[in-house]
Order: structure tokens, then C-alpha cells, then sequence
């Protein structure tokens, strides 16, 4: 079973960027998911809301 949570290090490394930086983008998601009154954990992001968020994937394009 495909893990439902993308931690820092495999955003970092999918992104290019650096783990702070991918500790600061999580974070970010985290208060999105938050303000919609989802429970979310500290540290990791859901992978399907990540690839929305960054990728626009599940979204129809005109």
C-alpha cells in the first residue's frame, strides 16, 4: 500500500530545494488543510493534496 503521507526529505528531494525549505512548504500546506478543518500532522503533508497544490493534478484545465 502506497504511503498517504509525503514527508520533508522526499518533498526536498522531489522539489530540488532544501529540507528547511521543505519544512516551510509543508507547513504552509498544513495551515491550508487546517483553515478547511482537516486534521493534519506535523512534519508530513497528504500526497494527493501536495500534487494538487504543486502539479494541479485532479484539475480540469481549459
Amino acid at each position: 500500500m502506497d504511503n498517504k503521507f509525503i514527508r520533508a526529505d522526499e518533498v526536498a528531494k522531489e522539489l530540488a530545494v532544501s529540507k528547511p525549505y521543505a519544512y516551510k512548504l509543508i507547513r504552509k500546506l498544513n495551515d491550508e488543510l487546517k483553515a478547511q478543518g482537516v486534521i493534519t500532522i506535523a512534519g508530513r503533508i497528504n500526497r494527493q493534496y501536495f500534487n494538487e497544490r504543486l502539479y494541479g493534478a485532479g484539475k480540469e484545465r481549459d
